[in-house]
Order: C-alpha cells, then sequence, then structure tokens
C-alpha cells in the first residue's frame, strides 16, 4: 500500500461515530489536497478489507454523492449516518458547522 493510501485509511478508520469528513478534507489531511478523487477510490476498493466506516466521508456541500432516490448505497449511508445522530436537513444535506470532524494528527505521523 502506498504511503497516501495507508493515510487515508488511517483518517477513515478515525473518524468517530457522529461525525463526518469530506473526501477533499480527507485527501488534504493525508497530504493531497487535490486527491478526493483517490479517496472515492480507496473507499470503494477497500472499506470492506479495512472496516472502514465509509458512510462517514461525504462530499463538501454535505451531501451524500450516491443519489438516494436512485441507489440503495445512499439510502443506507444516510440510514447509518442517522443511526448516529447525524441530522439532515430539508434538503438533505448535513450541517458541517457541526457534524465536520478535525483530526489531530500530527506532521511527524506521517513521515
Amino acid at each position: 500500500m502506498n504511503p497516501f493510501t495507508e493515510k487515508v485509511v488511517t483518517i477513515i478508520s478515525g473518524i468517530p461515530a457522529g461525525r463526518v469528513m469530506s473526501y477533499g478534507q480527507v485527501a488534504a489531511c493525508a497530504g493531497n489536497p487535490r486527491g478526493a478523487r483517490q479517496v472515492v477510490r480507496v473507499l470503494h476498493s477497500m472499506s470492506a478489507k479495512h472496516q472502514l466506516p465509509w458512510h462517514r466521508v461525504i462530499n463538501a456541500q454535505g451531501g451524500i454523492s450516491t443519489p438516494t432516490d436512485r441507489e440503495d448505497k445512499g439510502n443506507r449511508q444516510q440510514e447509518l449516518l442517522q443511526s448516529e445522530g447525524v441530522q439532515f436537513n430539508e434538503n438533505g444535506k448535513i450541517d458541517l458547522s457541526i457534524y465536520r470532524w478535525f483530526p489531530e494528527i500530527e506532521e511527524e505521523e506521517w513521515r
């Protein structure tokens, strides 16, 4: 596993219940502010293997990227977040000022 992927897995593993991070935020914390699509790839390919809380990663607007009206995964993500106490507004968005998590990452941890 390359260093960026390892960092992404570690960061996502650390998101506590009831909190969320955006794809871009995870990427930036892992050292690549432009790596949001790579975070998607990691989630897609490694969530089951590493038991990642994939449902806690959302888009930068506070929404679920998989439309809830088209795929069960989007509905499942919303259900999981709601079961952890995360509330959605009438537009289906999460208030990031309340639920966004900022991990405390020491720079030396990633060296």
